[in-house]
């Protein structure tokens, strides 16, 4: 049952056809995903493109993600089909997405964040944050897969960016809302209740108030949750706008069929509404800082102490491909920094960092150890390190850090591969191959989860490994 008062309202909406709603909402979800083709060049056999997104598709049947070797090495992320709709809110205002200071501020899980990642390229650094402890966990560890190395991860509350005037170029706020967008599922219409939707909308708006000044003059913030609710949605919009000197930017969807424009006093949002477009519920709209905004300096902020030795550079050249410029070195550790160097100490000295780049490796008594963030990455050298191509069974037993054999590998360390694509690494010491995969990622199903198939499948066509 939904809540009474929920139906009640969404048939004063003009934009909603209420019955429709509620008849989508009792059917499933669609079930999608959205592909990194900077590792990954096939599409899913019999699905069906997302109209909004260059990368995603509608899978006709849910798989098992977990018992994918190809999920957890960053090839695609399952990712609802309306979020998505975040790369026409991306491009279409911007003149070029490049040399890019970005912030996802409420980043996890990842989907948004990894996406963003994508769209901005290597030239740009996207700082993805999440304040909840368990939840930043998932997030470092979704960008880590994804391998694109332009992303700092962080856990701040939004009021620290104000901290960080005029830096960022682009800010997106997922916003944590009442949730209706979700109301297939019955968690979501048990936990929805009148008060909460006003404690949502007054949350809403403490952090666009904390983060607007970290937003430069004539950048764009774009607002997104996962509600049908006007006062978390356009009302937020309008009162930001009020208050603030901004413009809304309005988005051209002709292509779009079923996307909904939302005009509300002049202000522009954009409405998915299960019934009209295949995805969940979802809200977007999107807010170009129009007022002067004071900028902070970015000073020289080099630190000699951690600049790596000539030893260090010359590993990093022999693995990677990333700039020397970039090397951070935090104690035994070495990091590619995701941005020039006088940003990345910028953020550190503002922000609490959870992960700052990709660890390229570890010294430990004199030798190098190549980190699972290396193999996982898009700068890493693909003839570094010898190479085992192992199929599914291995592949598994590899991630649930079983027991298992590997013939024909090569001594020392060694990549091991599921269809051209690296999962990590072992270390063939002689009387036994040790395993590298992290203890805190390894899986612990065994077979697919009910009414799920085991893995997607891929169309042989497109493959195209490189």
């Amino acid at each position: 049952m939904f809540p009474e008062e929920f139906i009640k309202r969404i048939h004063t909406q003009n934009c909603i056809n209420a019955g429709a709603l509620l008849k989508a909402l009792d059917e499933p979800s669609p079930d999608s995903i959205r592909i990194n083709h900077s590792k990954w060049k096939r599409k899913p056999v019999e699905a069906e493109t997302v109209p909004w997104c260059n990368n995603g598709y509608y899978l006709k049947n849910r798989p098992s993600y977990t018992l994918d070797p190809l999920f957890h090495s960053g090839c695609y992320y399952p990712q609802e089909a309306s979020g998505m709709f975040l790369e026409q809110v991306i491009r279409q205002p911007s003149d070029s997405l490049k040399n890019l200071r970005v912030l996802d501020l409420c980043g996890a899980p990842g989907g948004k964040s990894t996406h963003l990642s994508d769209m901005i390229g290597p030239d740009s650094v996207l700082v993805s944050n999440e304040v909840i402890r368990s939840r930043v966990a998932v997030l470092a560890e979704t960008v880590t897969k994804w391998g694109t190395g332009n992303i700092i991860v962080t856990r701040n509350d939004p009021s620290v960016f104000g901290r960080m005037a005029g830096f960022f170029d682009i800010i997106l706020i997922d916003a944590p809302c009442s949730g209706e967008g979700m109301f297939r599922t019955v968690v979501a219409r048990k936990e929805w209740s009148v008060e909460n939707s006003a404690h949502c909308s007054e949350r809403q708006k403490r952090i666009l108030m904390d983060v607007w000044p970290a937003l430069k003059e004539s950048g764009i913030l774009i607002y997104s949750t996962c509600t049908f609710n006007p006062g978390e949605n356009e009302a937020n919009i309008r009162w930001l706008i009020d208050k603030k000197e901004a413009e809304c930017v309005r988005i051209n969807i002709a292509e779009f069929t079923g996307v909904t424009e939302i005009d509300f006093k002049g202000i522009y949002g954009y409405g998915f509404y299960p019934g009209k477009i295949r995805g969940e519920g979802f809200f977007i709209s999107a807010i170009r800082k129009t007022g002067p905004q004071e900028k902070t300096q970015v000073r020289s902020q080099r630190k000699t102490e951690l600049q790596p030795d000539k030893n260090d550079l010359g590993v990093t050249t022999q693995w990677t491909s990333f700039s020397k410029e970039r090397m951070v070195k935090w104690g035994d550790e070495l990091f590619a920094a995701p941005c020039d160097i006088d940003d990345y100490f910028h953020i550190y000295r503002n922000l609490k960092i959870i992960k700052g780049g990709t660890k390229v490796f570890v010294v430990k008594n004199g030798k190098y150890l190549p980190s699972h963030e290396l193999a996982l990455s898009l700068q890493f050298k693909t003839d570094a390190f010898p190479r085992k191509e192992i199929n599914l069974s291995e592949a598994l037993s590899f991630m649930r850090r079983d027991n298992f054999i590997l013939h024909s590998v090569a001594k020392g360390w060694n990549i091991v591969a599921y269809k051209g694509i690296n999962l990590g690494f072992v270390n063939n010491i002689g009387n036994r191959v040790n395993n590298y995969f992290p203890v805190e990622w390894r899986i612990r199903m065994n077979k697919p989860e009910p009414g799920a198939e085991n893995i997607i499948k891929w169309n042989i066509d497109d493959y195209n490994i490189t």
